[in-house]
């Protein structure tokens, strides 16, 4: 099974919502999801946009979890560095 990190979208039009997951890479977007690690909100305030749990984002990656480029882009945001 590979397994990804990505967002899954939730929220109304015009204000997305997007929740970072640890999912099967087979299932949809907004599929079943195995861990739920963080949220991102973009049409928020800088400070209020992003919150994931490093701890729990660095134990996927070490199990060999890959990460969305978008998903990505936001880790490292967050110096959680992913090549």
């Amino acid at each position: 099974m590979s397994v990804k990190i990505r967002l899954k979208k939730f929220g109304a039009k015009k204000r997305p919502y997007y929740r970072v997951v640890i999912v099967d890479s087979r299932d949809p977007r907004d599929g079943a999801t195995i861990e739920e690690i963080g949220t991102y909100h973009p049409v928020e305030a800088a400070g209020k946009q992003l919150s994931i749990d490093e701890g729990k984002a660095r134990a996927w990656l070490d199990k060999g979890a890959v990460p969305s480029d978008t998903v990505r882009d936001l880790l490292n945001s967050l110096n959680i560095h992913v090549k």
